[in-house]
């Protein structure tokens, strides 16, 4: 399989998850605001964080549907991802409540699959910021 198939296949599975989570989050927005509200770790700036985590994901997939923009769309997938897998083992690990402020699919998983979820798509937009490597040319006029 070439460089350039992979690279896409990457990015319409990114933009697959953060369209879903983001409009999932929007559309249930006052269930999610609660939700992060009851967090341990983020109650005290739930209403920053209700908007401003789908609005991340959604110019997230902005960035990842265009290709001179994809690869800072990987970069911001794979920092939202590392956020929430570690937000997931913080809870996980050292939370007295597990409140769940994910929608449709992913609230029927576990803590637990959740994480390994999260991880498998931090490592995805990491593959995705590593694969393009000589896909990306530097034109002769920055280099002189």
């Amino acid at each position: 399989m070439r460089k350039e198939t992979v690279y896409e296949i990457i990015a319409i599975a990114l933009i697959c998850l953060f369209v879903y989570t983001g409009l999932s989050k929007l559309i249930n927005f006052s269930t999610f605001n609660f939700q992060l509200g009851q967090s341990p770790y983020v109650n005290h700036i739930a209403n920053f964080v209700s908007w401003s985590i789908p609005t991340a994901e959604l110019i997230t997939t902005l960035l990842l549907v265009f290709k001179r923009t994809r690869l800072v769309g990987f970069y911001l997938s794979f920092a939202l991802m590392f956020l929430f897998t570690g937000y997931i083992y913080l809870m996980l690990h050292y939370s007295y409540f597990l409140p769940c402020s994910c929608g449709g699919i992913l609230a029927s998983m576990s803590w637990k699959q959740h994480l390994y979820f999260d991880a498998f798509f931090t490592f995805l937009s990491l593959f995705g910021i590593l694969v393009p490597g000589p896909m990306l040319k530097i034109p002769k006029t920055v280099l002189s």
